[in-house]
């Protein structure tokens, strides 16, 4: 049981579980907009979430620490290793047009992590407001601009990927707030979370609106009338586990039960 434990820490800190999820994302919209799937494309992006994750987690640590590693980290640096190693590879597998796309995103991956702003003090994951904002656009981006993008925009309806770019943005920014609930009593003062700013009970009641416009934006979405039912599910799953989220969550309940969402929503379609 304790080598099962650790077995799935290492599966949820060494950001294999995220990128999955990621990975998902970009299934249901390959799924939603009829787009074949893309081998290269999609282990771009998991070996890519994979290494920013890490990059942006442990980058600072690993430089103020590097020698009093603890062997979790160090397995974590070997792993983030060869996983960079493998999104160099796919990356060069990818259309020009789409390695052009990804560049912005590279760069503010960098920049949420590397201190740039206040006198080399501050990166962008420290500025208020920002964190949610800029996770929820570039999950956005990957898993719904991109794909249409490598298929062929003129190809797919355009109105569809406006829609889908804008529910998931919402939907993402949703699912952040259970981790902001958990981390409100361990954020410095000066980064201002939603919860830490309106409170946990408006922080919910802002979770419930903005969960429920993405509800709607799922019938506008001309798609298979299987996937709106799907999505009514996974409404009341996200509903429940923000509804339930609090300071003292568990463990497992954000980094294994929030972020698994994505990938049970895929699976419910596959199952259609």
């Amino acid at each position: 049981m304790n080598y099962l434990k650790k077995g799935i820490k290492f599966y949820i800190n060494s950001s294999i579980h995220v990128a999955l999820s990621v990975c998902c994302f970009l299934r249901i919209t390959e799924l939603y907009l009829g787009v074949p799937y893309n081998t290269s494309l999609s282990y771009f992006v998991f070996f890519g979430t994979i290494t920013g994750y890490n990059f942006v987690k442990y980058a600072g640590v690993a430089k103020l620490h590097h020698r009093s590693l603890t062997k979790n980290l160090k397995l974590i640096q070997i792993f983030s290793f060869f996983c960079f190693l493998f999104f160099c590879y796919y990356f060069f597998h990818l259309k020009r047009e789409t390695k052009i796309l990804i560049i912005p995103f590279g760069v503010i991956t960098v920049l949420y992590a590397i201190p740039f702003f206040g006198g080399f003090r501050k990166n962008l994951r420290s500025i208020s407001y920002l964190k949610i904002l800029i996770v929820s656009l570039v999950w956005s981006a990957v898993t719904v601009i991109l794909p249409a993008y490598d298929f062929g925009v003129n190809k797919l309806d355009i109105m569809n990927i406006l829609l889908m770019v804008v529910q998931r943005f919402l939907f993402v920014f949703v699912l952040i707030l259970p981790f902001d609930i958990r981390d409100m009593k361990f954020d410095a003062i000066s980064l201002q979370t939603i919860p830490k700013k309106i409170g946990l009970k408006q922080t919910k009641k802002m979770g419930f609106v903005i969960l429920s416009i993405c509800l709607i934006l799922e019938f506008l979405i001309d798609g298979n009338t299987s996937f709106s039912n799907v999505f009514v599910v996974v409404f009341f799953i996200v509903l429940v586990f923000l509804m339930r989220a609090s300071e003292d969550q568990p463990f497992f309940y954000s980094s294994l039960g929030v972020e698994a969402i994505p990938i049970i929503w895929w699976f419910l379609l596959i199952l259609l």
